[in-house]
């Protein structure tokens, strides 16, 4: 068991869907509820028919026929609100994964950014309380908090959304709480596997946006486990953020490829040096729950009860450079899994 791992799993019996199934958080999500759980259906909704097929198949080389009884794959997107709402019907719980998340990427072509991370946390918002879904948990990033590229003010945006919904819901007492956490080691567009792959070719040098750049680091594992976990004790409009560490991108070079040269190439358009999960405005309104800090709702014009934890010193604020949690190499090479690092080698080899 994880450190984050729920100390419950009751999603016996339930319908789940999640949106985005079928990208890295997804699958690990998919394979956790199916290892731990016996839900009555579990929806995979995403728009890439060969992702769902490719997903079908891993999947039936892992689990016996009766444990993938519950699987369903549902064609769709997150933009085509009819869509959604007919896909959520009968669902008691949604997680919703779908987003466009390279920051580059968003910087050349925001419509669509937008089009897909705020529209559709508004449609989801929407399709949730037309089906009278009970508890919806949004995934966010550390790039939502103090944004400066469009990707986290799309996430900013789809968080505020889903903090607000709480208040849309009225009698039909749907209830939406927010994770945020940092980079996910091993995944798609990590730095890890771009290190991974140069390392492999041979390369003479890494390429460093900036020596003093630092990220938040958060397993797959870790990251299931702490959004089944804030599933477990949401009360409705919390942003949850995990306590996890840090570490400078310099060092995740050195730790994978002892020795081997470093190529400074510039931070690029909308990257932060730092990233933060936790403001020193939103602190004011956050309680320390141990393993975890929980950003309470501004407002709250539903029937809640708070989460009990303590209040943070004025000015607090978390951020990846200001961290009192850093991550070893060994650590860091841990969390990537055996055969990460390369052998030693000297500059100039």
């Amino acid at each position: 068991m994880g450190r984050f791992a729920p100390t419950k799993l009751d999603l016996d019996g339930k319908v789940i869907l999640i949106t985005g199934g079928t990208g890295s958080f997804g699958r690990r999500f998919v394979e956790a509820v199916l290892s731990g759980a016996a839900p009555r259906k579990l929806i995979v909704y995403s728009r890439d028919e060969l992702k769902q097929s490719e997903m079908q198949i891993d999947l039936a080389e892992r689990f016996a026929p009766d444990q993938l009884a519950c699987m369903r794959f549902f064609l769709g997107d997150v933009r085509d609100r009819e869509r959604l709402t007919l896909a959520l019907r009968g669902v008691d719980v949604v997680i919703h994964a779908a987003a466009l998340k390279q920051v580059p990427a968003a910087e050349y072509n925001p419509s669509e950014c937008i089009h897909t991370n705020v529209l559709g946390a508004e449609n989801v918002v929407w399709a949730c309380l037309t089906n009278r879904v009970k508890q919806v948990v949004a995934l966010s990033t550390d790039k939502a908090c103090n944004p400066v590229n469009l990707y986290g003010a799309t996430k900013l945006a789809s968080d505020k959304t889903f903090v607000a919904a709480n208040n849309l819901s009225g009698d039909i007492g749907t209830r939406f709480s927010v994770v945020r956490y940092g980079n996910v080691v091993g995944s798609r567009g990590s730095v890890a596997p771009l290190f991974q792959r140069l390392i492999a070719k041979g390369a003479t040098e890494l390429p460093i946006t900036d020596p003093r750049m630092t990220r938040f680091l958060i397993t797959l594992d870790e990251g299931v486990d702490f959004v089944l976990s804030s599933l477990d004790i949401m009360r409705g409009g919390e942003i949850f953020v995990p306590k996890i560490p840090s570490m400078k991108v310099v060092d995740m070079a050195e730790a994978m490829a002892p020795g081997l040269a470093t190529r400074v190439i510039g931070i690029r358009p909308g990257e932060k040096l730092h990233e933060m999960m936790i403001s020193a405005d939103d602190a004011r309104g956050t309680v320390n729950l141990g393993d975890r800090y929980a950003i309470e709702p501004a407002f709250a014009d539903y029937t809640r009860d708070p989460l009990e934890g303590g209040r943070l010193a004025e000015g607090f604020s978390y951020a990846s450079d200001t961290n009192e949690q850093w991550l070893s190499p060994a650590a860091f090479l841990a969390m990537i899994g055996p055969g990460a690092a390369a052998p030693r080698r000297r500059v100039g080899d």
